[in-house]
């Protein structure tokens, strides 16, 4: 018989703790989602007799788009070409402009005012959507290419600029210490303790954002700033869904080249 304060012998398990310890609280939380989903669902404005009619629609043009038409070439190599140049230099600017930025906005090595100014300006550009600023870009410097720079460069500068802020406040701190107890300057703490830290995340980050910004270009093109999304655009609005769907394929194709490219360079980098 075992005496009674033996230490028991039975297999003891981990268990991860809930997020929200207190039940009532977890499960009155999940009770609260799952009315408001069914509320939310049960509000919007469904017209099923449109949807219904409009099946038969959407089925036409993707049956209108089978055989993708690439006779009109030009236009697809004019329109790519012009996305690839908004692509480009919008990633090198914003890549750029994003350095400094995200100095100013990392805690550990801004102080406070200007940490303000560096956050302000960033969560400024990750405010709105790339559409948006292309309409109020194309609204301010008129149709074409230049819109189309601009808005990706404050989009790049937003997206970039965020991420390096954070990795730039989870560096070792131990480089820093000891470039200032070899009495170098703020500037030579950047350029020698800072910088070598974030470079490869920087590199990675400039190579995403070209991605994105190849993806963007071919969006913000449909309301004017210029790229392949204006001849896609032109395309639906003449009914040429052959070609329309050509442009999306070669869109695909691009992407997915671009996304190879990016991860053999990253590769060769680390």
């Amino acid at each position: 018989m075992t005496p009674p304060d033996a230490p028991s012998t039975a297999p003891r398990t981990w268990k991860k703790p809930p997020f929200i310890a207190n039940p009532l609280l977890r499960y009155g939380l999940i009770l609260v989602a799952v009315v408001y989903l069914v509320w939310a669902f049960g509000s919007l404005p469904f017209n099923w007799a449109r949807i219904s009619e409009g099946l038969p629609r959407a089925a036409r043009i993707f049956s209108g788009g089978f055989p993708p038409n690439l006779e009109r070439y030009e236009l697809l190599i004019t329109g790519f070409k012009e996305s690839f140049q908004i692509a480009i230099l919008a990633t090198l600017m914003g890549v750029l402009l994003s350095i400094p930025f995200a100095v100013m906005a990392a805690r550990n090595i801004a102080p406070m005012p200007i940490y303000v100014i560096g956050r302000a300006v960033i969560i400024v550009s990750r405010s709105f959507h790339p559409v948006i600023v292309a309409i109020l870009f194309v609204a301010a410097v008129g149709f074409g290419p230049l819109a189309g720079i601009l808005t990706l460069t404050l989009y790049s500068i937003g997206f970039v600029g965020k991420l390096l802020a954070e990795e730039i406040e989870e560096i070792n701190w131990g480089q820093v210490e000891a470039m200032k107890a070899a009495g170098a300057g703020y500037v030579a703490i950047l350029f020698y303790a800072v910088f070598p830290q974030i470079l490869p995340r920087q590199v990675g980050l400039s190579m995403y954002q070209l991605d994105s910004n190849l993806r963007a270009s071919a969006v913000v093109g449909i309301v004017g700033a210029g790229g392949i999304g204006g001849t896609l655009m032109n395309a639906f609005g003449r009914y040429d869904y052959d070609f329309a769907f050509a442009i999306l394929l070669i869109i695909i194709a691009v992407i997915l080249l671009s996304e190879g490219v990016s991860g053999w360079v990253r590769k060769k980098i680390w």
